[in-house]
């Protein structure tokens, strides 16, 4: 069923909280660019080591300042239609309160969604050499390395659509999170087999962390 709760959601993500969004996609996503491409360098061993210890120091220091630029902020951006600082306030405390550092911090959900977009594009790849194979679209343009090319450009095609798909999914999933870790009470009254699957599952995966 319908809740209306999802539609008022929606209007507050698309209208007045999209500038909060906006600022938040790009700060989380330019921290984490910047995090990634230190430690690559550090582990390829590739420039001066002493320049790449002060940048991760730096890149430390601005993620402690940036602790409440993170994607959890963005769901309680569009649940709630705080502004950004304040929902990563909020939704920092709220982790806290419930002892989730690990499960926040674990990315299993964005890696396997980006093996599933890995395999669309390996998928759509060879569809492309297939058609080129049959049809012959790209011989004359590309020359003898058609194959090849096709296979890259249709996979990255692919992967690039694959993945925008996936971050709806993605967010789908951060937002149970909060959700669930926001009002547990209220998903088990209105969702109990839902609810205890998902309990059972988490102390599994967290039998540490999951004090429910």
């Amino acid at each position: 069923m319908w809740s209306p709760a999802i539609g008022d959601s929606f209007r507050r993500a698309t209208t007045y909280s999209f500038g909060s969004i906006c600022m938040a996609s790009l700060l989380v996503a330019l921290i984490r660019t910047l995090e990634s491409a230190a430690a690559s360098a550090r582990r390829n061993g590739r420039g001066n080591q002493i320049l790449l210890c002060i940048v991760e120091c730096i890149l430390r220091l601005i993620a402690n300042i940036a602790e409440y630029f993170n994607k959890w902020a963005l769901c309680y951006v569009g649940l709630y239609g705080y502004d950004f600082l304040t929902a990563g306030r909020k939704v920092v405390h709220l982790f806290r309160e419930r002892g989730w550092s690990a499960i926040i911090s674990d990315n299993l959900a964005a890696r396997v969604l980006f093996l599933v977009c890995l395999v669309i594009g390996a998928l759509t790849g060879l569809v492309g050499v297939l058609l080129n194979s049959i049809t012959g679209w790209a011989t004359p343009s590309l020359g003898p390395d058609a194959a090849i090319v096709v296979f890259f450009m249709c996979a990255i095609i692919g992967l690039s659509l694959a993945w925008i798909t996936m971050g709806v999914v993605l967010s789908a999933v951060d937002t149970v999170i909060v959700s669930f870790a926001e009002a547990p009470q209220e998903f088990e009254a209105n969702h109990p087999r839902l609810c205890q699957q998902m309990k059972t599952a988490w102390r599994l995966v967290y039998p540490g962390e999951c004090s429910f």
